[in-house]
């Protein structure tokens, strides 16, 4: 069986990563950066990975604006370039514009998969900043998700580095630690509860680091989100969360893969590295 790394990521020289960092307390391993293919392809013949599918770190800020879309079109040819020197090691997952700029998406969804064969995208689990940003399973995403849901394409969703509202509790609890895996679960509970996920079935949902804290509160949705009159029933809900697949970037601990185990279908759980560190 061939090992398959879904969360792999890419750091083109105009991402910054070192400031990012920076803003969301985190180090990324001073020996990945700059990061380039040879550095992913060294670890990957270590690690005995046959196959990688890079992806950009979710992004969450922008504008909707031509620079954006060009951004986009540049790292996706880039990561496009890669895949073709190295067609049996890598695939990539497409990075988009600002989703709120839907013409710009939509373009950037046909190029990606018709001229650069990508295998899906990549999406952050919300858009904007503060009070003004949204998560992806908003009504104002529709088209997006119709269109995806049309092509039966992939999608990575990986938790954004949202800051919290209140301060970080310390230097060693930095906002990829405590806020990204609630990120990605706040984002699959949005889509589960708005009936998105059921609505757009033909789109597979990869969830980062198995889901971040979804195993564990799933549940919970079930129960006091119907509560509070959410459509489904507690059992559809709990369905809709089996339907995600989960992968198992920094998370591939005793205690969370039996916890995985017993929640969804063997078939639904895939491997992930997160390399070269976020």
């Amino acid at each position: 069986m061939r090992r398959i790394d879904v969360h792999h990521h890419f750091f083109p020289s105009d991402l910054q990563k070192e400031k990012i960092n920076k803003d969301v307390g985190w180090l990324t391993p001073a020996e990945n950066l700059p990061w380039t293919p040879a550095l992913s392809l060294k670890s990957m013949d270590e690690s005995g990975i046959d196959y990688a599918i890079l992806s950009l770190p979710a992004l969450t800020t922008g504008a909707v604006s031509s620079e954006n879309r060009t951004q986009a079109r540049e790292r996706n040819i880039y990561a496009s370039d890669i895949c073709k020197l190295h067609p049996q090691r890598f695939g990539f997952f497409a990075t988009l514009p600002f989703l709120d700029d839907h013409t710009g998406v939509l373009a950037e969804v046909s190029y990606a998969l018709d001229e650069l064969n990508a295998d899906g995208f990549a999406l952050p689990s919300s858009q904007g900043e503060g009070i003004c940003a949204k998560y992806i399973g908003d009504e104002t995403y529709d088209p997006l998700w119709a269109e995806l849901d049309r092509r039966k394409a992939v999608v990575f969703l990986h938790g954004a580095q949202v800051p919290s509202s209140t301060p970080c509790p310390h230097a060693l609890l930095g906002v990829p630690i405590t806020e990204v895996p609630n990120e990605t679960f706040k984002a699959a509970a949005h889509l589960v509860v708005t009936g998105r996920k059921r609505k757009y079935p033909n789109v597979k949902v990869i969830l980062a680091h198995l889901g971040g804290s979804t195993p564990f509160l799933a549940a919970r949705v079930a129960i006091l989100s119907r509560h509070m009159g959410c459509n489904l029933t507690p059992e559809e809900i709990l369905e809709d969360f089996r339907s995600f697949y989960y992968e198992t970037a920094l998370s591939a601990y005793t205690t969370n893969l039996q916890a995985i185990d017993g929640f969804i279908p063997r078939e639904n759980l895939l491997f992930g590295t997160d390399f070269p560190g976020m």
